[in-house]
């Protein structure tokens, strides 16, 4: 199981957030008196390992499973079913129930939905004749912490299902997570939003605010000052580069998966003939926590450094007498170096990947497709083979590409937001460019406007982009100067009552790239910044798991 990360340094309190959800499962658990099978979505299983440990589950009597096709193995007599609302999944459970009855087994059947029941999968246990022999109810997890400043929808069709089928719940499901946040920390007085799916998700915030309105406490200043809507579909150049961080490499070449990585063991320098190992990668880890967001060339440069000055300390620690005080501080370091080690191992890795002519030749492409060159539809379909025309067609419907009718307005937006970065520093970054070596992420810089002054100065430029865009005040709070005064001293209404800097919360609807989730880091932490920038997405990234989420397999 991957280790649940800390969240004591976050900026709004996560770790109430982490404990409500956690204690709602507990409850569910309880109140199913006696010895349970809890039958988990395969899907929620990494979910659930971020909120809590499988020992407490095993001390509410839980005897864990995975539901697939395959008949459930237990003795017990109340099964739990903890699932998504997918109607491929009502088929497995109907089966299982189908398959118990056959047997003369009778038992107790409960099926949680996550995060809330549907009618398309309640018919299917009606028409499959098992709905009745279910107590069915929900389990109303729509917000994971999946680090201090990471939260996570868990969304990963949200975007297909509104781009491509038409399917609004989603959106739904993101307004529900977002008006949670509020009934913790306040309603958020300004909402920014790009694109269709975005401004609809801001119409329903607003429409639940008026039907379920949160009652804060009068004069408490909201946590959250801002909320930016973004549609990824704004955006689409930057999940296709290749992510140049550390942390974005590890995705790009080992997909992090729930906040861990799983590869060969003796890739971590394990000698354990063909055991694959889990290697946590969240804020807990300070080296981590220190290196995730730079770029890999400079990762490599610290690694080397920090391994050379260790070298150097046990050397001076083996031939010459040392003071207590100097004994402690290299004990002190040597507790570092598991972390060390693994970075090493897992940047030696990379490595392989990164020195590769293929990559270094891919590299190349993307920079002559930023600088605004093109590629045609048949030379696509003649390198891929007619039979992807279905995949093709999704993404041409999900903005991943389409054909061009008239000039594209690529060449303008480029150089009105600075997207190409000459002579860019990777190792003293003064721009968030340094992500991906000179490509300024054309999503992050819409926020830096968004954040520094609204969109009215860049509103031509919006227009040049994919959807609507839409600029609303919420609640008393919303005359608060938002961000007139965001490189300059914060202004006293930006602050919340215990003196911390407040917040805006950036949504990526159709998920972000940790790439970008470095760049928003960076911004973030930039002298005279005012804010805190707090990430919201459907889904972590990359532009392999993104094109995956579109592919139709025939047959």
């Amino acid at each position: 199981m991957a280790q649940i990360p800390n969240l004591d340094n976050a900026p709004l309190n996560l770790t109430a957030l982490r404990e409500q959800s956690q204690k709602e499962l507990i409850n569910i658990l309880k109140n199913i008196r006696g010895k349970k099978c809890l039958v988990i979505d395969p899907k929620l299983g990494g979910s659930l390992s971020s909120i809590i440990q499988t020992s407490l589950l095993k001390e509410h009597g839980v005897e864990l499973r995975y539901l697939s096709a395959d008949p459930i193995q237990t003795d017990l007599a109340k099964v739990v079913y903890l699932v998504r609302s997918q109607l491929n999944l009502m088929k497995f459970i109907s089966s299982h129930v189908h398959n118990d009855l056959s047997k003369g087994l009778q038992r107790e059947y409960y099926v949680y939905f996550v995060p809330r029941r549907a009618v398309g999968c309640e018919k299917i246990l009606e028409e499959e004749k098992v709905h009745h022999l279910l107590t069915v109810g929900e389990y109303p997890l729509y917000i994971l912490p999946l680090d201090e400043d990471v939260l996570s929808f868990e969304l990963d069709l949200a975007y297909k299902e509104y781009q491509v089928d038409g399917d609004t719940s989603s959106l739904w499901h993101i307004a529900k997570a977002i008006h949670k946040l509020e009934s913790s920390f306040g309603v958020i007085p300004n909402v920014r939003a790009k694109g269709k799916a975005s401004v609809r998700v801001a119409d329903i915030l607003n429409h639940m605010q008026a039907e379920e309105p949160v009652n804060s406490p009068e004069m408490v200043v909201p946590e959250i000052n801002t909320l930016i809507l973004l549609d990824r579909e704004v955006d689409m150049v930057t999940p296709m580069c290749s992510q140049l961080t550390y942390e974005g490499l590890l995705d790009e070449f080992l997909h992090i998966n729930n906040g861990a990585v799983e590869l060969e063991a003796s890739i971590m320098g394990v000698q354990q003939e063909g055991k694959k190992i889990k290697v946590p990668l969240n804020s807990s880890d300070k080296l981590f926590k220190e290196i995730r967001d730079l770029n890999f060339e400079v990762v490599v440069q610290i690694l080397r450094q920090k391994a050379t000055s260790m070298k150097q300390d046990y050397t001076e620690m083996t031939t010459t007498s040392q003071s207590v005080s100097e004994l402690k501080d290299f004990v002190k370091k040597l507790n570092s170096l598991p972390e060390m080690t693994r970075h090493i191992n897992l940047a030696q890795h990379l490595s392989t990947f990164t020195s590769k002519p293929s990559f270094l030749g891919k590299l190349d492409m993307e920079h002559t497709i930023i600088e605004a060159q093109s590629y045609d539809m048949r030379e696509l379909l003649h390198s891929y083979g007619f039979e992807h025309m279905g995949t093709l067609n999704n993404l041409e419907k999900a903005g991943l590409f389409r054909k061009q009718e008239t000039k594209s307005n690529w060449l303008t937006v480029k150089r009105a937001l600075q997207l190409v970065v000459e002579d860019t520093d990777t190792a003293i970054p003064n721009d968030i460019a340094y992500v991906f070596s000179g490509y300024a992420p054309l999503s992050i810089r819409l926020v830096q406007h968004a954040v520094r002054s609204g969109w009215r100065p860049i509103e031509e430029i919006l227009k040049l982009l994919p959807g609507p865009h839409s600029d609303t005040k919420r609640g008393r709070f919303s005359s608060t100067s938002s961000f007139d005064n965001l490189y300059g001293s914060s202004a006293s209404g930006d602050k919340v009552a215990d003196g911390r800097r407040s917040l805006v919360l950036v949504v990526f609807i159709g998920g972000v790239t940790f790439a970008e989730i470095s760049a928003l880091r960076f911004l973030s932490a930039q002298e005279g910044m005012a804010y805190d920038l707090i990430i919201g997405t459907t889904k972590i990234i990359s532009g392999n798991t993104l094109t995956e989420t579109f592919v139709e397999k025939l047959g």
